[in-house]
């Protein structure tokens, strides 16, 4: 699409207002590496339920992406991002009224499906609503929110860290204020004129096209929404196996599990456990989180700036290179109880945040043959979600075991990840999703 009268503050508000899914999902998903170390006193963890506690949400967040995927197709985006807003709300005051471990589990499954719905439909309707000029730098907001996220609620343990027993109840009961605030923004979100027009609704998506850009605009997207349109059914698992789809769908699902097996997600969760293994305090490693969010925010700022003008392939070669190379000096420090090791993790930290934690989304977004885009895009979350799980629900066992060379196994992957990318994926940026389909059927 050429046109280029955008109504930029309309089109920054609601992707900002439904990337508020992201900080809800960084906000479930840091919560639990500060409450850890009060859950193990009150609940009696061992390594294996705390890797169960940690990573329950993502089995949960697998159920909501595949419910996610039939609200959005039945009733629109706007309605499954409210029911993800109102199951955040719920279960972050569940988990802070616990009164046992089983009922703390339960709560923590029912944020997960909050989170699932939300990491799927935040990016899909940023992606639907988006110009396809500036789409990367809007999906890339979601990731922004997510880290936003992790670093206030990291502050927020930190400042309840000696507030006695009960602080994990607070630190998990403050949840319900940002889940109110973005169900009340939500309400107020236009729906996906993609999914109005695939509902017959054409005059509703036409006004809020003409809310996001010009006459030229508003034309040139109706047709080209109209054409990719063409032969899309409602959710139907069958298609994706079929042989005109499977590549997409496998490659998608491939980046998806690339980017948790790549191993870091492991420093957000277990930085506490890392930072013990070379005898910093309790204090001290509740401060590293901090740290860590913080770097965390900055980079994903700078992948922000880069992912439309750089593209999304170089910065994933970067990302699965630079992580790969990293983990084995990670596991040299840590080995030598060094003093590096904290500026070794916030260097890996920061080449996840600028490269294969947001991209992941924006790929995923975009890679998919419109006739079963949505349908791909709940496979990809949910095997990003189940790949979550494994990783965090291992990483105690394994680091009980193996101690520092856990992240070999990382750095492996990391380095097949890197190939991966460099065979297989395409570069999307600047074109529309309709485009983007287009030059991936060609191959």
């Amino acid at each position: 699409m050429q046109s280029t009268g955008f109504k930029n503050g309309f089109i920054l508000r609601i992707s900002f207002i439904s990337a508020l899914g992201g900080y809800l999902f960084g906000f479930d998903f840091a919560v639990i590496s500060g409450a850890l170390p009060f859950l193990k006193q009150q609940f009696g963890f061992n390594p294996y339920w705390e890797g169960l506690a940690t990573g329950i949400l993502a089995i949960g967040a697998m159920l909501g992406c595949i419910v996610a995927g039939k609200i959005a197709d039945k009733y629109g985006r706007r309605p499954g991002m409210m029911l993800a807003a109102s199951l955040f709300a719920v279960s972050s005051l569940a988990m802070a009224m616990a009164p046992n471990r089983d009922f703390f589990m339960v709560a923590r499954f029912m944020a997960g499906t909050g989170v699932g719905m939300a990491s799927m439909l935040s990016p899909m309707y940023i992606s639907e609503i988006a110009p396809a000029a500036i789409r990367g730098r809007l999906v890339a907001m979601n990731q922004l929110t997510i880290v936003l996220g992790i670093l206030i609620t990291n502050l927020v343990n930190y400042q309840l860290r000696n507030t006695g027993v009960d602080a994990w109840r607070w630190m998990f009961g403050l949840g319900a204020i940002p889940s109110g605030l973005f169900l009340a923004g939500a309400f107020k979100l236009p729906e996906s004129p993609r999914w109005l027009l695939g509902k017959d609704r054409e005059s509703q998506a036409v006004a809020t096209l003409a809310r996001i850009g010009d006459t030229d605009y508003v034309n040139e997207s109706v047709a080209a929404i109209k054409r990719s349109l063409s032969g899309v059914t409602k959710v139907d698992y069958k298609l994706i196996f079929k042989k005109a789809m499977l590549p997409a769908v496998l490659t998608g699902i491939a980046l998806a599990v690339f980017q948790q097996f790549c191993g870091i997600n492991t420093v957000f969760n277990y930085a506490p456990k890392i930072f013990e293994s070379i005898g910093a305090s309790k204090d001290d490693q509740l401060l590293q989180i901090v740290f860590i969010g913080t770097v965390n925010l900055v980079f994903t700022v700078i992948a922000m700036a880069l992912v439309d003008k750089l593209g999304r392939k170089p910065l994933m070669l970067f990302g699965a290179g630079g992580l790969c190379v990293l983990y084995i000096f990670i596991v040299k420090a840590l080995s030598a109880n060094s003093s590096s090791v904290s500026w070794l993790l916030m260097t890996a930290i920061g080449t996840y945040a600028m490269s294969l934690a947001p991209v992941t989304w924006v790929l995923i977004s975009e890679i998919f043959p419109s006739r079963i885009r949505q349908t791909a895009i709940v496979v990809a979350v949910a095997s990003l979600w189940l790949a979550c799980f494994i990783l965090v629900f291992t990483f105690p066992i394994l680091f009980a075991k193996m101690k520092e060379n856990t992240f070999y196994i990382y750095a492996g992957i990391c380095a097949a990840g890197f190939l991966f990318v460099l065979f297989r994926i395409k570069e999307t940026k600047g074109k529309t999703l309709e485009e983007v389909e287009q030059a991936i059927s060609m191959h």
